[in-house]
């Protein structure tokens, strides 16, 4: 099966199967956006399998040979552009896109499948994880520590948090080390900002209840204050109450009335008034009348439907199409 590239990634395969002359022809055609992209995708390619190979030279009918295609690199992304701008030029591109091209040392984890990393984990030192896990986009890293022992999970979840910055040196050492043992297990994957409180938020943010429950107590058998810190910073169900009332219009309109009843069995006095006060009112007797007719509910279920609610609240407030106060400020709807 070949490779999935996108159109940028297929156009830099293109140039680089062309070679340096003509290759610095078709980018000097180009404005200065699209050849930041192409540059950047030009120094991240390495070999190409045949397959994809002769399905991205099939798109732009031309016949493909055998073998593999030319490495890409740094080193060929200068040349080309040293052909096309002269020194100079190809300098200030590289120097504009540094941050962009530098390889990252967990990038062979970009599409790995969470049991896979969780496999190739076990048995690490808790700092490694933790490591791993801060440099990984937070939905990735949140399956992964749901796959982690619950010990385990708990031990990482505090080092996460605790963690100020790490030596490069260090970090490529245990890159290369993680690499040699998945050999070609895993692909590669984007990695994020290292460490600290809020990638841990972050994480547990995306993490289903049970996980998200799991994470916080073993946490506070750890560190009672920095658990304490970490709920401050995460928005629950019981938050609710924080948002203003066009807000609340907002959410409700992104979740069923059969999730909204159950996750309101139970719920504080301020948390339902909260709701019922912002719906019209057929809705709010059909509410009603819903949560009186499921009678007892295991709180599992309530926790999920609650877990569902406060996903919808963050997504809003990802997109910014509603702010949340957590600490008495004002909020607003964008």
């Amino acid at each position: 099966m070949p490779a999935m590239l996108t159109g940028t990634q297929k156009a830099a395969l293109v140039l680089i199967q062309m070679g340096k002359g003509p290759a610095a022809g078709v980018m000097a055609q180009m404005d200065e956006a699209e050849i930041d992209q192409l540059t950047t995708e030009i120094t991240r390619m390495r070999s190409v399998d045949d397959e994809t190979l002769k399905e991205v030279l099939n798109e732009f009918r031309r016949n493909a040979g055998g073998g593999m295609a030319p490495e890409g690199g740094m080193a060929y992304a200068k040349k080309l552009l040293e052909e096309m701008l002269g020194p100079e030029g190809a300098a200030e591109v590289l120097a504009r896109l540094e941050s962009r091209i530098q390889v990252q040392p967990f990038e062979f984890l970009k599409d790995a499948d969470a049991r896979q990393v969780v496999s190739l984990l076990t048995g690490e030192h808790p700092q490694t994880i933790a490591l791993v896990l801060a440099h990984l986009r937070p939905e990735h890293a949140s399956a992964i520590m749901a796959g982690l022992a619950p010990d385990i999970r708990a031990i990482v979840a505090h080092r996460i948090a605790l963690m100020d910055g790490a030596s490069p040196d260090v970090v490529n050492l245990i890159a290369d080390k993680l690499k040699r043992k998945a050999a070609n297990l895993l692909t590669s994957r984007e990695m994020t900002a290292v460490g600290g409180v809020q990638p841990l938020v972050e994480i547990i943010n995306k993490a289903d209840a049970a996980t998200e429950k799991l994470i916080l107590e073993g946490l506070a058998e750890k560190d009672s204050d920095l658990a304490d810190q970490i709920r401050q910073l995460m928005f629950v169900f019981s938050d609710i109450t924080l948002l203003e009332d066009r807000a609340i219009q907002m959410v409700m309109r992104g979740v069923e009335t059969m999730t909204l009843a159950t996750a309101l069995k139970g719920a504080e006095d301020a948390v339902r008034d909260k709701i019922l006060r912002n719906m019209s009112e057929r809705a709010r007797d059909n509410l009603v009348d819903e949560i009186d007719m499921l009678g007892p509910v295991r709180m599992s279920m309530v926790e999920e439907a609650r877990s569902s609610v406060v996903q919808v609240i963050r997504g809003l407030e990802e997109s910014g199409e509603i702010m949340i106060s957590r600490d008495g400020e004002d909020e607003y709807v964008a």
